[in-house]
């Protein structure tokens, strides 16, 4: 069931909270990749030390890639920049592109972490606990943990571990590029968002819905 709260909390509030939703995660659910479905990518963009934030949504259908529907929202953030707090920041505008739909995605993925998080609850969870759907984050850069030595080929993986829990797997999508970061977000398990994250990736290091989305936020924000 998908949960709602007040977005206008304090940090310490905000903390707490995590702390809370993050025991209603179900990160033990295989998705295993379909013949076809319909994939939602995700992100969010702003310029820096701005409070104004462009968040957009693009639908994809896999595996032809077509692209079936994109959202933005844009408006200001109503939580500052905290590390470790960042879905209070980003997941409203996050939700209110994603209101803006027609279809309704099998799957999301977003430019964000799932379970490696400090509170084991990144942006994936929280969308994830919101949205009451299947989604994993695929993020560029580590938060927490250190994965193992990882292979050149496209399709290597190295678990990501924190305090003594396996919470991602750092993913090889391009020879000899640098790696992104897979973590479970909800009503999906790690090897489903591994399989998915390269599924998803077939020709550049970002997962196709994640980088159309990218450029969509990117010329939203430039127009605006």
């Amino acid at each position: 069931m998908a949960v709602a709260h007040r977005w206008d909390l304090t940090p310490t509030a905000a903390v707490a909270l995590q702390r809370e939703l993050a025991h209603a995660v179900d990160a033990s659910r295989p998705l295993p990749v379909r013949q076809e479905c319909l994939v939602a990518g995700l992100d969010v963009s702003h310029a820096r030390f701005s409070r104004h934030l462009t968040a957009g949504v693009c639908v994809l259908h896999y595996p032809t890639w077509r692209l079936v529907e994109q959202q933005t929202w844009q408006g200001e953030a109503g939580f500052p920049y905290i590390p470790g707090l960042l879905s209070f920041r980003e997941a409203p505008a996050l939700l209110a592109a994603i209101a803006r739909l027609s279809c309704q995605p099998d799957l999301f993925v977003v430019d964000g972490q799932g379970l490696a998080h400090p509170r084991r609850l990144g942006l994936a969870c929280h969308l994830g606990l919101w949205l009451g759907r299947p989604i994993f984050g695929c993020a560029k850069s580590l938060l927490v943990g250190r994965p193992d030595r990882l292979a050149e080929r496209r399709g290597a993986t190295a678990p990501l571990r924190d305090r003594g829990e396996i919470v991602g797997m750092a993913v090889r999508t391009r020879r000899g590029v640098k790696p992104v970061y897979v973590s479970p977000g909800h009503l999906i398990d790690l090897p489903s968002a591994v399989a998915w994250s390269l599924a998803l990736a077939p020709r550049w290091r970002l997962t196709e819905p994640i980088r159309q989305a990218h450029d969509l936020v990117n010329r939203t924000r430039r127009a605006s």
